[in-house]
């Protein structure tokens, strides 16, 4: 039952999907630095950042902006 939602970036994409595209363009070093969680910045992984941003949604809240504002958002548009 996919419905197209045209105006929702982030649809059809897993919070992993999204983690990981995000630290392969940043690392865990640029992540800590434009988000200051303590899943970045020690001893991080995606297993362990996944654990702590299913269970706490203002750290999900900033990683979905984080993509949006990084791969999604339109330079065209004024």
């Amino acid at each position: 039952m996919n419905q197209h939602q045209p105006n929702n970036p982030l649809h059809g994409l897993t919070l992993e999907k999204i983690l990981v595209r995000l630290h392969s363009h940043y690392g865990w070093k640029g992540l800590d630095e434009k988000i200051q969680i303590n899943c970045f910045y020690n001893n991080p992984s995606i297993k362990s950042s996944l654990k702590f941003l299913r269970r706490t949604q203002w750290a999900r809240d900033k990683v979905e902006a984080l993509y949006i504002e990084s791969f999604c958002s339109d330079t065209t548009k004024n």
